[in-house]
């Protein structure tokens, strides 16, 4: 369902410089599973949630998404992907209800199939009691919580979620754990970048450990827990991450 082949994505500096940002990024996301991709401040992550978009062009690679690439059909792409991230705005002077019916429009969900879609979402992410509201007014966990919403309204195949419980409350953060628990059910493949590894390690199927753009270590957490002797997530994490694991990732993708 959603598929990164090779994806590779250098940027230009000073100098006639450059940095690598994502360096021959491939991982596979079948329907109904939730994949951690994983990694500190500068891994890579967002640059390839933004590749695999169609936002963003890579250097070379592409991603797949329900069939479709990202490098030829970026328009059908984002027609079946929900994206959600912590600096996705709302239209301030828009009521929930409109924005998300604007949106389903955008998407072409016709009228009596977005009305339906709105009130399954305004149940399952607790929006009933501020559909009316201008988006303006909400907090910062019911804006989140219209953002989930908007993602799905056009109920894509394959969801992208970039740091969706960044600044969230507990109560916010568990809108979003359910949330994710909901895509699984209802078959979506999911990409979930966050920081928060104990909320990872509940809600993710597998992981791909990233650092410098590559991936150093890819499975279920049984698979890493054996591979590094380590517990939790978090161990792990740190474990792949160290010097010397690092070397030992860039001296194999050179090979």
């Amino acid at each position: 369902m959603i598929e990164a082949v090779q994806l590779a994505k250098s940027f230009d500096l000073p100098r006639g410089k450059e940095i690598q940002a994502v360096d021959n990024l491939s991982f596979l996301v079948h329907q109904g599973e939730v994949y951690g991709l994983l990694g500190a401040n500068g891994a890579g992550k967002t640059t390839t949630l933004r590749m695999m978009l169609g936002l963003l062009r890579p250097t070379s690679g592409h991603a797949v998404i329900d069939g479709f690439s990202s490098v030829a059909e970026p328009n059908e792409v984002k027609r079946r992907v929900g994206f959600v991230s912590v600096t996705t705005g709302v239209y301030a002077w828009l009521t929930v209800r409109q924005m998300l019916l604007f949106f389903a429009e955008l998407y072409g969900v016709e009228q009596d199939a977005a009305e339906n879609r709105l009130g399954q979402l305004a149940f399952h992410l607790g929006l009933e009691e501020f559909l009316q509201q201008r988006c303006g007014t909400l907090s910062t966990g019911q804006k989140q919580r219209v953002n989930l919403a908007r993602a799905l309204i056009h109920q894509p195949p394959a969801v992208l979620l970039d740091e969706p419980s960044l600044g969230l409350d507990v109560m916010g953060s568990r809108v979003v754990q359910e949330y994710i628990q909901l895509l699984r059910e209802q078959g979506k493949a999911v990409v979930l970048c966050t920081h928060r590894l104990d909320e990872a390690e509940r809600l993710c199927d597998r992981f791909g450990i990233l650092s410098h753009g590559r991936i150093m270590a890819e499975g279920g957490l049984k698979e890493l827990q054996e591979r590094t002797g380590k517990k939790s997530l978090h161990d792990v994490f740190w474990s792949l991450n160290q010097p010397s694991n690092e070397n030992s990732a860039h001296h194999t993708s050179t090979l």
